[in-house]
Order: C-alpha cells, then structure tokens, then sequence
C-alpha cells in the first residue's frame, strides 16, 4: 500500500486540528504541517482502512480453514487465540484509519466538500462494521478523541450495527449530490495522485459500496426475528452491477525506504511459509465434495499437486518448493498469493450475488436464488480466469475459458433447475470457495453454526483449546469472536473487564448479531 500522509492523519486523528500558541508559530515547519486538505488524507484512510482487513486475514483463514499449518499441534490451528493477534485489527481501525476521519471530514465540511464527507462515512462505516464483526462490543460514541479519552467505553454491537448503517445512509446522501457543490475534485493525478485512490473518483460507485456493505451487514441477521430477506434483496438491487465495483485495492511494488507495500499473502512478506492449503477447500476443488467434476479454478486457486491437510495434524507440502527461501509451501502456487499483480478484496459482486441467492432462498424465490447463484460462480470464476505469470517465486497459472466456466455451470457442482436447490448448502460452499481469505467468511460459519449439513468438509481441530471442545454443545465448539487488542487489555482494562474481555471462555460467546 502506499504511504499516504499516515504521520499526518494520525496527528489529525489526535485533534491536532487546533491551533499552537502564537509564541510557538516561529517554531512552525513548513514540510511538518499540521493541517492538510482532505484530498492528502482520504488515500490513508483507504489504504490503511483496508489494510485492516487484511491484518484480520492473517488470522481468520486458520479458523475458517482456507490454510491450516504444516506442523502438527499448530496453535491457531486448534483455536487457541491471543490477543496479540487481534492487536492490528483493532489498532489500524482506530489509530491509523478510522481516527483520520473525523479530522477530513471537518476539512471538507469547511471548504464544502460533500464527496469528501461522504467517502469519509463509507469508510468510516466499512471500518466500523469489519471491526465490530471480528471483535464483537467496541468503542465508538467515545472514540477518536485522542488524549481527551484514552478509554473509551464499548458500544454494544447492536447499537454498533445502527451506527454503521446511519453512517452509511449518511453517505449516500453526500455521494448523491451534483458535482458542482463540491468545492474540491474527488479524485485528481495533479501535481500528485490524491483523492479517491479506491474507486478514482467515481462517486457512484461510492454509493453501490454503501449499498453492498448494507447488505452485507443485514445479511449477517439470519438469527434474528427483524431479519427480512425482502429488504436484503431490495439492498442488493441498489449495489454493485459488475465486478468492476469491487473494492479492492492494487498492491505495489516496494520501492525503498518504503515496505509493507506488497501482498499480505504473498511470497515476499512471507506471513503464510509454515501454512498449507487445507483439506476442507482443497476437497471442494479437486472432485472429492463432487465426484467427476473438473473446477476450473483447480490449478489457478491452487497448485493440482495440493492435497491439503487437517488441522491440528499436519501434512507435507507436495508444490512449489524453492529451498533456502520463504517459499517452502503450495500457499505461493495460487492466485491469492500473487505479489504483483496482486490486490486485496474486502467486499465484491461476486460476494453480493451469493448474498442475494441466499436471500432470495429464504424468502422463497428459487428463481432469483438460482440466477443470482450460478452468477456468483461465473463472476468469481472469470475474475481469476486471465492465467499468465507472476513472481517471486516463478509461477504460471492457467488461463480458464469460457468453455469451462460453461461446463463447470453444468454440472452436478451446481443446481440445475428452481428444483434441485433443495438447501442453502450449494449456496453457501459455493460462496466459501469465492471468498477464499476473505474474513467475513467467518461471519456466516458462524451465524450458520458451522453447520456440517451446509459446510461438509470441515474437520474439527486435533487438540483443539479444550475451553472450546468441551462445550456440550457442539455448536459453541468453534470460536465465536477474536479476543480485544493487546494494546487495548493494557490501556483500557476496566472496559475489557466490563465487557468479559479477560474471561477464559470470551471467545466461545456468540455475538450479537450471532445470536437469536
């Protein structure tokens, strides 16, 4: 990601709006500014905004079980959490990104411009609900007010989800408004790249995030008596149209002194070289879950060669092996790990299309359910169909044609007729498999209780945290939350203790949005 100003944003996350005394002004630095135009901050809100993301996806793919480790008795493997991996989750959502927000947002409301307020509420809103979703209660009402509150209190997460959803509404109506009232271009190259690094000022595909991040969130209510399916699909109707609203954003090469610019899951960062594919998604792909079948994207996802392993177990790795480097696993074989060309995925058209065919499914309309969910499929497929090379290490995908996406919505992988979709299950594996890494695939085994009849290949842990595996019942065996922030348990202990965050079974406690 690229360094947007952070020194910057994160004075203007503490307040340091404010002016210094006058007999301090001679001391000023002219290339150390204290106040900045919000087209300077809103690129660091982005990046650092999604980078929480993707500090979360070091974490969540071992207990959703895209990767498991290639050593027996791995510790996340068999659900044993510390809070230390929950730290950048939390400390990038409040210090790094969320905490610039409020300060662009009064910039743009000075100089008068909306689009600025209202990227700020989206994003605002996408952090907000990420964080919330991963950590259950969190700060809001009383965050970002720098050293005017170092311990905030903990909202609880339904108040959360409704502050997420005013903020999006909010920023809907800000992105809705005529380019003329704006004072500043949301997006500009001149004299530098500044402004909307996400969707490079197209303020309506602003409004279609918003629309899908509602949806999503509403999604995730499945256990609730308020949840309505109706409104779900309404949400959907008004989101993305086409992968190319996806948000995500492109990873760069690293050009010293700068670093942590390429791919979180690739080869030169090297955070997955002691993980392994596991068993479960690799059965989805290789014909075990659906005998005969050939999925295109075996071989593009993944190496051929991976067999995958259980958690808690261990087994070797059969692919793309380079001795004496970081890439001593199959991980570095496939699509997600590409460093360049490469980007991370918080929230897609091929996501909203499988939230739409379940929707649609619960509220009766095999019609729009199978339609939506054989899109879903197609659009995921051809975004990883292009094939070509890419390094480190030295690694040749496969491109996938049209024939074969053809042929793979053909068969017995997915429903043919308003009659053969019996069940949610061929929705939602076949939603897993595109979410691939993506830590709002935990958000619906969850809120599906890791269901064995919908998710069939899952394996539970080896040795697993026997806080988890002794629960009688089976569906508080898996971790139901990430334990607070290091950071959090150090600086503001009275509101973890509140909130149970210290209790030896916090993380067995289903959430708000995860419970009935």
């Amino acid at each position: 990601m690229k360094n947007y100003l952070l020194s910057l944003g994160l004075l203007l996350g503490a307040g340091a709006l404010g002016g210094c005394e006058k007999y301090l002004d001679v001391n000023n630095n002219p290339n150390n500014p204290t106040t900045s135009t919000p087209n300077f901050i809103l690129p660091g809100v982005i990046s650092n905004g999604i980078q929480t993301q993707m500090f979360t996806a070091l974490r969540t793919p071992y207990i959703t079980q895209y990767v498991v480790g290639r050593a027996a008795g791995t510790a996340i493997d068999g659900y044993f959490l510390t809070n230390a991996q929950s730290t950048n989750t939390f400390n990038y959502s409040y210090f790094q990104s969320g905490g610039n927000i409020p300060g662009m947002e009064a910039a743009a409301l000075a100089e008068g411009s909306p689009y600025y307020v209202g990227a700020g509420e989206i994003m605002q809103a996408l952090i907000l609900a990420h964080v919330t979703d991963m950590l259950g209660d969190v700060p809001f009402t009383e965050a970002y007010q720098g050293g005017n509150n170092y311990t905030p209190k903990y909202d609880a997460q339904q108040d959360v989800y409704a502050s997420v959803n005013k903020l999006l509404d909010d920023g809907i109506v800000q992105m809705s408004k005529d380019p003329g009232q704006n004072f500043r271009p949301l997006y500009s190259l001149s004299p530098s790249e500044s402004g909307d690094i996400l969707y490079k000022g197209d303020p309506a595909k602003w409004v279609r995030l918003a629309y899908a991040l509602k949806a999503r969130e509403a999604q995730h209510l499945t256990k609730k008596a308020s949840y309505d399916p109706a409104a779900v699909l309404a949400l959907c109707d008004k989101a993305f149209k086409a992968s190319t609203d996806d948000a995500q954003l492109q990873y760069q090469t690293a050009v010293s002194p700068i670093v942590g610019t390429t791919n979180i899951f690739g080869v030169t960062r090297a955070n997955f070289g002691t993980a392994t594919f596991s068993a479960n998604i690799v059965k989805y792909l290789n014909g075990t879950t659906f005998p005969g079948v050939a999925d295109p994207r075996f071989g593009v996802l993944m190496p051929t060669t991976s067999v995958g392993a259980n958690p808690g177990v261990g087994t070797p790795t059969t692919a793309n092996l380079t001795p004496g480097t970081t890439n001593t696993t199959d991980f570095y074989g496939g699509w997600y790990a590409r460093d360049v060309p490469g980007y991370f995925e918080v929230i897609t058209y091929h996501e909203l299309k499988f939230i739409e065919a379940e929707a649609a499914y619960r509220a009766g309309n095999k019609t729009r359910a199978l339609a939506a969910l054989r899109e879903g499929i197609r659009a995921h497929i051809k975004k990883v169909s292009a094939g070509g090379s890419f390094s480190p290490p030295a690694v040749t995908l496969p491109a996938i044609t049209d024939a074969q996406i053809a042929a793979y919505l053909a068969s017995a992988a997915v429903p043919q007729t308003e009659a053969d979709l019996t069940s949610l299950r061929p929705i939602v594996e076949q939603k897993y498999i595109a979410m691939f890494l993506n830590p709002d695939s935990w958000s619906d085994l969850r809120r599906l209780d890791f269901d064995p009849a919908l998710y069939v290949n899952f394996t539970y842990p080896t040795n697993a945290n026997s806080v988890l595996a002794t629960k009688a019942d089976p569906t508080l065996r898996y971790p139901r939350r990430l334990l607070p922030g290091a950071t959090e348990v150090l600086y503001n202990p009275t509101e973890i203790n509140r909130i149970g965050g210290n209790d030896p079974d916090y993380i067995t406690r289903p959430m708000w949005f995860d419970s009935k």
